[in-house]
């Protein structure tokens, strides 16, 4: 199966999660970035509130073509309860899409609040089915469980 690992990182845990899929399963990895950069203050101010109106940011790569893969993994922070603007960037720039599958995952300081819906929501929009979901708050970053699970699914071994 090949599988396409999608992510945003603001602090870093998004990327050492995707990172850590990446070693178990393989495959590619696509860290997005806002073509506007957050700082702290700017995330808080300007991010969040997008973020709760899903708002998407110009990204960089500006197209993502994940019609050579079969698995799709999508990661981000959770901000003012929802993903992040470049994330939701990063599903509009999604090219053949339709009838991929996705395992999606949240990192948060304490609580998903709706990113994975709104996250699995946007994916069908675009054709695509979720099927695994995890989120990881501040404490549960390193839980071996948590993150066995995820591979998991991203493996097809169960969802999530």
């Amino acid at each position: 199966m090949r599988t396409l690992i999608i992510f945003h990182s603001h602090t870093g845990h998004t990327r050492a999660l995707a990172e850590r899929v990446h070693g178990a399963c393989g495959g590619d990895l696509v860290e997005v970035r806002p073509r506007t950069p957050y700082g702290r203050l700017s995330a808080y101010l300007r991010g969040a509130p997008r973020a709760r109106r899903r708002e998407a940011d110009a990204v960089e790569p500006p197209v993502i073509d994940v019609s050579a893969y079969d698995r799709l993994v999508i990661g981000t922070p959770v901000w003012g309860g929802h993903p992040t603007p470049v994330i939701n960037g990063a599903v509009a720039a999604l090219q053949g899409a339709g009838k991929k599958s996705a395992v999606i995952f949240v990192t948060c300081g304490a609580r998903p609040g709706d990113a994975l819906a709104v996250l699995r929501a946007a994916l069908a929009g675009r054709g695509v089915t979720v099927v695994g979901e995890h989120s990881f708050a501040g404490k549960e970053l390193g839980d071996a469980a948590r993150i066995a699970a995820l591979v998991g699914s991203v493996r097809g071994e169960g969802g999530g």
